[in-house]
């Protein structure tokens, strides 16, 4: 068994005040034991107001946050799974980036959110983040000391393709960190993080973040561990901070043995279209 932590939080406008409650949330989970903690995506920062968050946007080399919480992991010597930070490309655009980090304090993979939210909202939200990322292009998955783990983010969760290969490279776990806005999150949010699981025979991490933000947004929290065969091990609701789940890989060879959906996958041509 493998202890991790989860952290859900309320990213704000300041990014000095979001390192510290990230290094905060690195203690706590030390401190509990853990060997690794997922925290939830834009963990460097939450703004819609764009000119205002520009003057704190770095290239992952100079991100002030990113600095802080590989120092705090070398320091307690646990892993991250930083959801995700935004960061400034060559380009003048951010990537949502994904960060694995080890218990040195050395960033052992990268994920670049593939799927862009674009999209107009019945209660008026509108979202449109392909005004200012670039999508990432490949899929990523890398050994940790909780298993094997394949990095996704947010939106991504929506297209079961990206998950299908992420555990067809050996992935055990899925980390899915988020900010699902309140209408999606009640409609979908335990829904699909279940069915990857199910779908895919892994266990689920989805650090999440919650509440109002401090630039108006608000989040669904409800931060999930959902074991390989679509049992919630762990919901926090709309709690901040860290809690704490075991998970297995007997587990993930269970489930698996039970019903082996990865040895009977098959490959998918285009539809033939009938006339």
């Amino acid at each position: 068994m493998t202890r991790i932590a989860v952290h859900q939080s309320r990213t704000g406008i300041d990014p000095t005040t979001n390192a510290a409650a990230l290094v905060a949330a690195i203690d706590a989970a030390h401190a509990g034991g853990a060997a690794m903690l997922f925290t939830p995506e834009n963990g460097n920062l939450m703004d819609r107001d764009r000119n205002r968050a520009a003057a704190h946007r770095r290239a992952e080399a100079d991100d002030p946050v990113v600095a802080a919480v590989r120092a705090a992991a070398a320091r307690t010597g646990i892993w991250v799974q930083l959801g995700s930070v935004g960061v400034a490309l060559d380009d003048g655009r951010l990537a949502n980036r994904s960060l694995l980090i080890d218990g040195g304090g050395a960033v052992r993979a990268r994920y670049d959110k593939m799927h862009l939210f674009d999209v107009d909202l019945p209660d008026g939200q509108s979202w449109r983040e392909s005004a200012a990322y670039r999508a990432g292009e490949e899929a990523v998955v890398a050994d940790t000391p909780a298993g094997r783990i394949g990095l996704s983010i947010c939106y991504d969760l929506r297209f079961p393709a990206l998950y299908q290969a992420l555990s067809a490279a050996g992935a055990t776990v899925l980390s899915v960190p988020a900010a699902f806005t309140v209408p999606t999150g009640q409609a979908h949010w335990h829904l699909l993080l279940r069915a990857r699981a199910v779908e895919t025979g892994c266990y689920v991490v989805a650090a999440a973040q919650a509440g109002v933000h401090a630039d108006g947004r608000e989040t669904y929290g409800r931060s999930l561990v959902v074991d390989p065969w679509g049992d919630i091990l762990l919901d926090m609701g709309d709690d901040l901070g860290v809690a704490f789940a075991e998970i297995a890989d007997a587990r993930v060879a269970e489930v698996r043995g039970r019903i082996p959906t990865l040895a009977h996958r098959r490959t998918i041509r285009p539809a033939r279209v009938c006339p």
